[in-house]
């Protein structure tokens, strides 16, 4: 992915860490044990093959549905898999 206003990959995570950790925490709320700020990063961020906009990535994060976390999880099993 190329960077978001001189942003690497990672620089843009630090900035959105505490969004992931609360999204995260919801998540385990709701059932779903051992998803970290790092696991929601890494679904989030695999939908793009660009960085969008900081407030897309923002409300990404913050609409995340558990669905779509667990369909990216199983996708990433099989992929490991094969």
């Amino acid at each position: 992915m190329s960077d978001l206003n001189g942003f690497t990959e990672e620089e843009l995570f630090m900035e959105v860490y505490n969004l992931c950790k609360s999204k995260a925490e919801e998540f385990e709320m709701l059932g779903y044990d051992n998803v970290s700020p790092k696991d929601i990063w890494e679904c989030v961020a695999s939908s793009y093959k660009e960085f969008p906009a900081l407030h897309k990535l923002v409300n990404d994060i913050l609409s995340l549905k558990t669905t779509k976390y667990m369909n990216w999880q199983m996708m990433k099993v099989y992929r490991n898999n094969s």
